[in-house]
């Protein structure tokens, strides 16, 4: 289980609050359920230290860190624990509410320690960490964690992204677009995709006729970041779309990517829109 949260934060209401003492013991009685051998008590002693203190992010962060002390010393046996203790699997296409980032920590314990090999018997955890955020990403989401192997690991990571690609989980298919964005919100930048976005561009081609909204909102807006600093490299690849036979949905695409640059009064991204709005 998880603890209860509302589709959105009451106003006053920060959302480091979602992390708090219920979310902490929940989590601790998750993992009882699957692992008798952990100390619930105090990990939740540890988890609690100085939590009151930190914003969102943070907090999952020394969760994560509270998690590495109290569950095995070998990575992999740990995550096998994480996943062991999730909740059933999200298949329909929409967004997850707040309660979801109940799972933030564990999205950080595979960040901060998933490519470290001293904690997993001098062997590379990558194959596990993949296998963990691909589950992670059917409950909450691996955006944020999946960036740190894309800096370090990237072209491993990519040939896993693309497998990915036709998954029958629209979550999936979503993670392989947000998580490569170069300028995702909260989460770290990619500065190899903020200098060059071609590694990027197959994985939005593959996704840009998605039957799920949810995943073709993701590739407009990793459009949109691409668009911040190479503009013709997004104008470029609409005009392509528009030239095809584009959908109904694909103009939509199109025009929500190419807002920000058309807000700056950019003609190219205007001239773009226009042309995807009458397009029938």
């Amino acid at each position: 289980m998880i603890p209860f949260a509302p589709r959105s934060i009451k106003k006053g209401t920060p959302l480091k609050a979602l992390l708090n003492r219920d979310a902490v013991e929940c989590l601790a009685q998750n993992i009882l359920y699957v692992h008798q051998d952990f100390d619930a008590k105090l990990f939740c002693e540890c988890a609690l230290k100085d939590l009151d203190s930190l914003e969102l992010m943070q907090r999952g962060q020394h969760i994560a860190s509270a998690l590495r002390q109290f569950l095995p010393d070998n990575y992999s046996e740990a995550v096998s624990v994480l996943i062991a203790s999730l909740t059933p699997i999200q298949l329909e296409a929409e967004e997850f509410g707040l309660a979801e980032f109940f799972y933030l920590p564990h999205s950080s314990f595979i960040s901060e320690y998933g490519q470290c090999d001293k904690y997993n018997n001098e062997k590379d955890p990558f194959e596990k960490s993949m296998e963990a955020l691909y589950e992670l990403t059917t409950r909450f989401t691996s955006e944020f964690a999946i960036r740190a192997f894309l800096i370090k690991q990237q072209q491993l990571t990519l040939a896993k992204i693309t497998e990915w690609l036709n998954d029958p989980n629209p979550h999936v298919r979503r993670l392989c677009s947000e998580g490569t964005r170069p300028k995702l919100p909260w989460g770290k930048r990619i500065p190899a995709f903020i200098n060059n976005p071609q590694p990027t561009l197959h994985i939005l081609e593959a996704l840009k006729n998605d039957k799920s909204l949810y995943v073709r909102r993701s590739v407009a807006n990793h459009l949109g970041d691409i668009a911040k600093d190479h503009a013709d490299v997004v104008f470029d690849l609409c005009e392509n779309w528009l030239q095809s036979e584009a959908s109904t949905d694909l103009n939509w695409l199109i025009r929500h990517a190419l807002r920000y640059p058309a807000k700056k009064g950019d003609i190219r991204a205007l001239k773009i829109r226009a042309a995807a709005k009458n397009k029938k």
